[in-house]
């Protein structure tokens, strides 16, 4: 009994993580941000970029758990230089697998993410290859920081790991919009 359990752990893991595509990072600056669906965690169903056009929006896109701890310190960057502009956390998964334990997968991100900050997350599953092969995925703990004009069009991106210059880059970007 034990080892089918065990077997069965193995290809949970296996069709969660193993079946990734691997996407080369790209630069995505000057080009429109893929259209896409997702659903925050207060349940608000979103299209994107659609539904924030008419003004900038800043998106750290997460591909795994592990880049959590990017997108906290951008987010605590943000905070603390007091910058003016609304800020979307996206949890980008891609494959099938994930898909089908979503529900699950949310109820996680609830457990750990303080009910108010919920419209602020906004999972992205059935779309979730075409927003790494977008920007490409390879050092997948990195957030990708993507910064939308009002039509959508991504005027600032960097996926490098937070940095104070990044940041300040950014926030000069931000002034100019």
């Amino acid at each position: 009994m034990l080892r089918v359990a065990s077997l069965s752990l193995l290809i949970c893991i296996f069709l969660l993580s193993g079946c990734a595509t691997q996407y080369p990072n790209q630069n995505v600056q000057g080009q429109r941000f893929p259209n896409v669906t997702g659903e925050s965690l207060e349940g608000k169903p979103y299209t994107i970029p659609s539904d924030f056009s008419g003004k900038p929006v800043l998106f750290l896109i997460g591909y795994k758990q592990d880049s959590q701890f990017d997108i906290d310190r951008w987010l605590i960057g943000l905070d603390m230089t007091k910058t003016a502009i609304d800020v979307y956390e996206l949890p980008t998964i891609q494959g099938l697998a994930p898909r089908m334990f979503q529900t699950t997968i949310n109820d996680g991100m609830r457990a750990g993410i303080p009910k108010p900050l919920w419209k602020g997350v906004i999972t992205i599953y059935a779309g979730g290859e075409s927003v790494q092969a977008f920007t490409g995925n390879q050092n997948p703990n990195n957030a990708r920081v993507a910064l939308l004009d009002e039509e959508g069009v991504v005027r600032w991106f960097y996926d490098e790991g937070f940095a104070v210059p990044a940041l300040n880059a950014l926030r000069e970007t931000i002034s100019d919009l």
